[in-house]
């Protein structure tokens, strides 16, 4: 028989499970909870602890709902006090060769460090195939505040001689807050002219007013991924099963990209990434992405990335050299002027 423990929940005794989450007491006791950012719900995107997104007060501390599980006289408060300053597992703040899907292309053969970057903790998405899954997965470590992390980022910077600074992930934008206030203070802590600001995201939450505070913020590069034109192949690579919300995040994604062009082209550098493996995606579907990218701009970045072997597929087959040479033929014959490929062998450029 499943042993009993009292907690108190925004004042309330409650008789529940040891060792089940904060999120589920949450969920039994009829608290909405999402995946996309509703208002009015404890949005809960990672469920890895990584995020930080669904944090409460637990016995007068902040922790995310989703990992915190309940114990004997536990007691639980919702609603974060108005000083909360927000805080999210972040790593990383080392110098990076290449770039991400926001970097221009021109600067990714320069050779050396050409930018410096961190990476969060939490991600809404189950890709199989997760590249980076060591910190995607990440539930515990060091949970930074924004200023914490601007300072570290700041410091990595001047350490590496470089003027561009990006966070990537996991997904970076899950934690809104977190995410606008660290753009604010590394702005304000690197305010020359020649500082740059880049977010890569997968874009499932990236609204039309998420983006303008970020912009307001100072964010100048963004990079977001379009994992896919069809929501079939869109589930697949991502592992998002449940298809009301995959929809969701996949129209998100695309009409940031349309949004981002539309508003802040002269303003925010946009570099679009798409994936391809021919396991997970047709060289078909990558020119009928490519259409689609053409009539948002035809000169917009689009930087293919060569999914490798990784995580739960390692039956996957890395791309060939001579396969990526075609995707980016297909690409260029949809019209697109600027198309990078990676392959085993570096990035095919777009001349």
């Amino acid at each position: 028989m499943s042993k009993k423990v009292s907690i108190e929940l925004d004042g309330d005794n409650l008789e529940v499970q040891a060792g089940i989450t904060v999120k589920k007491v949450m969920e039994l006791s009829g608290y909405k909870i999402s995946k996309y950012p509703d208002r009015g719900f404890l949005f809960t995107p990672c469920e890895t602890g990584g995020c930080w997104s669904c944090a409460v007060e637990v016995n007068g501390e902040p922790k995310p709902a989703c990992s915190t599980t309940v114990s004997h006289g536990l007691t639980v408060k919702t609603r974060l006090p108005e000083h909360y300053i927000p805080k999210r597992i972040i790593t990383g703040f080392s110098g990076h060769p290449v770039g991400g899907v926001g970097t221009p292309w021109w600067m990714k053969c320069k050779g050396g460090y050409i930018e410096t970057a961190c990476f969060a903790a939490g991600c809404n998405f189950r890709c199989p195939q997760c590249q980076n899954w060591d910190i995607t997965y990440m539930g515990s470590g060091k949970a930074f505040t924004p200023i914490e992390a601007a300072g570290l980022m700041t410091t990595a910077r001047e350490k590496f001689s470089v003027d561009r600074m990006a966070i990537s992930g996991g997904e970076s934008t899950l934690n809104r807050r977190w995410l606008l206030d660290y753009v604010r203070k590394l702005k304000e802590l690197n305010p020359d002219p020649s500082a740059r600001i880049h977010v890569d995201t997968n874009g499932s939450i990236l609204t039309e007013d998420y983006i303008d505070e970020l912009v307001e913020a100072g964010m100048t590069d963004v990079g977001p991924d379009l994992k896919g034109s069809y929501l079939e192949s869109f589930v697949r690579i991502t592992g998002v099963k449940d298809q009301d919300l995959a929809e969701r995040y996949h129209t998100t994604a695309w009409n940031a990209v349309r949004y981002l062009i539309e508003k802040y082209k002269d303003r925010v550098f946009t570099g679009v990434g798409i994936p391809y493996n021919r396991k997970l995606i047709s060289v078909q579907e990558l020119g009928v992405m490519g259409e689609k990218l053409f009539e948002i701009d035809p000169k917009i970045q689009v930087c293919v990335l060569d999914y490798r072997p990784e995580f739960k597929r390692l039956d996957l087959v890395k791309p060939r050299y001579e396969e990526m040479v075609e995707v980016h033929r297909v690409l260029k014959g949809k019209g697109l002027k600027t198309v990078i490929c990676q392959t085993e062998h570096g990035h095919i450029g777009p001349e």
